[in-house]
């Protein structure tokens, strides 16, 4: 064998070698990767005060000797068990039952046969605003006892962060130390010197104490005051609620509290 014949099958060799190797290489299938693992989203749970639904409880006592009658709504949550929910129920009908134990133990003590018609005694609430997990409710009782001149009227406020399970004070609206019930007070006695009434000893019923401002609710507007019956007013006059524009005490409220998402 020649030079050149040598020269010629060693070529022929290198390129079979080269044509098996490519002929192996894309033989071999290339791995391909997993798919990268689903993820499945997670359902925002939705808030407390969304899956839940207000009703009214009716309540009804009737006696004889003395004659006397109760009537209340008592306002109750359904659609969770969560124990936040249980506890605020349980302050609810607390709040109703009270008065209606109290007044319960002083019809019992009027004349028998009665003086008039008998006594009695209405409950009702209105929720006066919800928003995110705050609960403003007001509640009014109506009654008569028997032998007075007239029926009287009066409210009671609650106010109630389901989502910390907490009854609200007025102070937890406010910057600690802010002069905010001089503020309220001064709005109000502004308001209610427009009225004729409002002079002599009705006048101390708006000044600056939180017995004074005990029944109070959150409204869109600002915040409702209620004066019970003889508070500012004489009894003719009836009770008296005026609100207070948020815009009056914007300097005072907390900015993370319990207004915080009303009032940006």
């Amino acid at each position: 064998m020649n030079q050149k014949t040598a020269f010629l099958l060693t070529s022929l060799f290198v390129l079979l070698s080269l044509a098996c190797n490519v002929t192996f290489t894309f033989g071999v299938p290339t791995p391909i990767a997993p798919p990268p693992t689903a993820v499945i989203p997670t359902a925002t749970p939705l808030p407390l005060s969304a899956q839940v639904t207000l009703i009214s409880q009716p309540y009804i006592e009737t006696n004889q000797n003395p004659p006397f009658t109760i009537t209340a709504q008592t306002p109750q949550l359904t659609g969770s068990s969560d124990p936040r929910v249980q506890a605020f129920n349980q302050r609810l009908a607390g709040l109703v039952q009270k008065e209606v134990e109290t007044f319960r133990a002083n019809f019992l003590q009027n004349p028998n046969p009665p003086l008039s018609g008998g006594s009695s005694l209405e409950v009702t609430y209105t929720l006066v605003h919800q928003f995110g997990e705050i609960w403003s409710l007001k509640f009014d009782f109506s009654f008569y006892s028997d032998g007075a001149a007239h029926p009287g009227l009066y409210s009671l406020t609650l106010n109630y962060d389901l989502a910390h399970n907490r009854e609200l004070t007025l102070g937890d609206l406010f910057l600690p130390d802010s002069n905010y019930l001089e503020a309220i007070s001064a709005y109000c006695i502004a308001e209610l010197s427009k009225q004729p009434f409002f002079e002599g000893p009705f006048t101390e019923g708006a000044q600056p104490t939180l017995e004074n401002y005990r029944n109070w609710n959150i409204t869109p507007q600002g915040l409702m005051i209620t004066f019970d019956e003889y508070q500012v007013a004489p009894y003719a006059a009836g009770p008296q609620t005026i609100i207070v524009p948020y815009t009056e005490l914007h300097a005072m409220l907390a900015p993370s509290g319990p207004l915080a998402d009303l009032i940006k």
